[in-house]
């Protein structure tokens, strides 16, 4: 990778550009340089507003780039070692869904794990594949589920050799990786693309000693939330090919649901946090390792929290771990994950990613201080101390494997009937259930609706889980097939 070159943010600098041009705007956004709206322009800064604009030749126009994006399409490629790279302004959401309808088709099968985030499962609504399914292992401690173990995958490649491609999580929201070159190498031998979702692994393309990268093993296609450890603004993200991917055939694709009006300003931030992280990449996740491995020592230090990391590879399941995540167990303090979560928050003023069942996540990256990491660790501590009680009772599987009775797509737009909770075990549901974050299903569209489901979501929302998913918000009906069929 070149240095010099990855000096270059070619949408930052035509904006800016831009900007001193002093151009009279008769085009959209009505904001006009946030002239029309005061209120606007002092929450988010004159500079903000005013290079909020729309698409024209000097930008450049992200549905068909020639000029700065296509620059900057170019110079992410490089600084991620893709064969090129499309600049995503719909989240990793999009990024996934694309990803995946720009190889699938009615009918085709895809093999994936069943704990993938609900984006993967949206885009089979959309496009009409068949999952082939992978119920990962799970870890009895923890209640974590795991990566897909090598034997898994080929078996499923062995039972499906018509199958078109294989998703792999790199990694899960908990950190944890499957052995990605070998999954890589199965497929490409019987002729099936490999498709990552590295939403929470952007950081694996510019850190030593984290686990290898999406492009690195080989795989055809990779989503990459840059927003999250890569530090752009929230919604930009990349989604990066290799060089047996057709890049005509994945912009068409990509157009059919991304918007027409790009943001520049999530443009921007992806282009600058580019260079940033190919400039100083290398030095900056060195110190988030630095960080994570300290806070993982302290939090365990104070007993009854279990802060968890390489000690759990096992060369298959979980094949590698990122060292970067800050997972951290609750249970034998007595709290569920939310719990601790929803403390945390209330009466520290500390916001973590996400707590579950059995866990939290604090997710760290290139913004995090030692100092900050100190008051989490502070207040953890006292959140043991003030409120830790007896465990008995306690759910701790965080997973639970679906029966899967119908694809997504016949099950989402099949003839279906509203039923109260309590009512529909033995049903086959319509819609999606989840804790969001992060955003796994606890039931997809086809899916077998069981008594231990059902437990499950009750004790979810009791605890405090955010809940989402089914047309009624308060989940206390769900959408199942009418007559049970589909």
């Amino acid at each position: 990778m070149s240095e010099l070159k990855q000096e270059r943010a070619p949408i930052y600098e035509a904006l800016e550009r831009f900007r001193k041009m002093r151009v009279v705007p008769f085009d959209v956004p009505g904001h006009k340089h946030g002239k029309g709206n005061p209120e606007l322009v002092e929450l988010l800064g004159e500079k903000c507003v005013g290079i909020d604009v729309n698409s024209m030749k000097p930008l450049d126009n992200l549905c068909h780039p020639v000029s700065v994006i296509r620059e900057a399409e170019e110079l992410a490629a490089e600084a991620f070692g893709a064969a090129h790279a499309f600049l995503m302004v719909g989240g990793t959401t999009s990024s996934v869904q694309s990803m995946v309808l720009s190889c699938c088709k009615r009918g085709d099968k895809i093999i994936m794990p069943r704990n993938v985030h609900r984006s993967a499962i949206n885009a089979l609504v959309l496009c009409g594949a068949q999952p082939i399914y992978v119920n990962p292992d799970v870890d009895c401690r923890l209640g974590i589920s795991l990566g897909m173990r090598l034997e898994q995958v080929e078996a499923a490649i062995r039972n499906n050799p018509d199958a078109v491609a294989v998703f792999v999580n790199n990694p899960t929201y908990y950190g944890v990786c499957s052995d990605l070159r070998s999954i890589v190498k199965l497929a490409h031998e019987h002729g099936m693309l490999v498709l990552a979702d590295e939403a929470h692994g952007t950081h694996f393309y510019f850190g030593e000693g984290l686990p290898v990268s999406a492009m690195a093993a080989g795989a055809d296609i990779a989503a990459v939330s840059m927003h999250k450890s890569g530090g752009s603004l929230t919604q930009s993200s990349f989604l990066l090919t290799g060089p047996g991917v057709s890049v005509g055939h994945v912009r068409q694709i990509i157009n059919l649901t991304q918007t027409t009006s790009g943001s520049y300003l999530l443009l921007s931030s992806l282009d600058i946090s580019r260079r940033n992280l190919a400039l100083r990449g290398r030095r900056e996740f060195e110190k988030v390792i630095g960080l994570a491995e300290y806070a993982r020592e302290e939090i365990n230090n104070i007993g009854g929290y279990y802060a968890f990391s390489e000690e759990l590879v096992n060369g298959n399941s979980i094949f590698a771990f990122d060292r970067t995540k800050l997972s951290v167990h609750t249970l034998e303090i007595g709290l569920a994950g939310i719990e601790v979560y929803d403390i945390l928050r209330d009466e520290y003023d500390i916001q973590i990613e996400f707590g579950d069942i059995g866990n939290i996540l604090a997710y760290l990256s290139i913004g995090d201080r030692r100092q900050e990491v100190e008051r989490l660790v502070s207040a953890l501590a006292e959140v043991k101390r003030r409120y830790k009680k007896d465990r008995a009772g306690m759910l701790t599987q965080e997973y639970i494997d679906p029966k899967v009775v119908a694809t997504p797509q016949e099950a989402f737009y099949a003839p279906k009937e509203s039923l109260p909770l309590e009512e529909t075990a033995g049903r086959i549901c319509s819609e999606f259930v989840m804790c969001y974050p992060p955003g796994i299903p606890i039931l997809a569209p086809g899916e077998e609706i069981t008594e231990d489901i059902l437990d499950y979501i009750v004790y979810a929302k009791e605890k405090g889980c955010s809940m989402t998913g089914p047309e009624d918000a308060g989940i206390r009906r769900l959408n199942v097939l009418k007559g049970g069929a589909v």
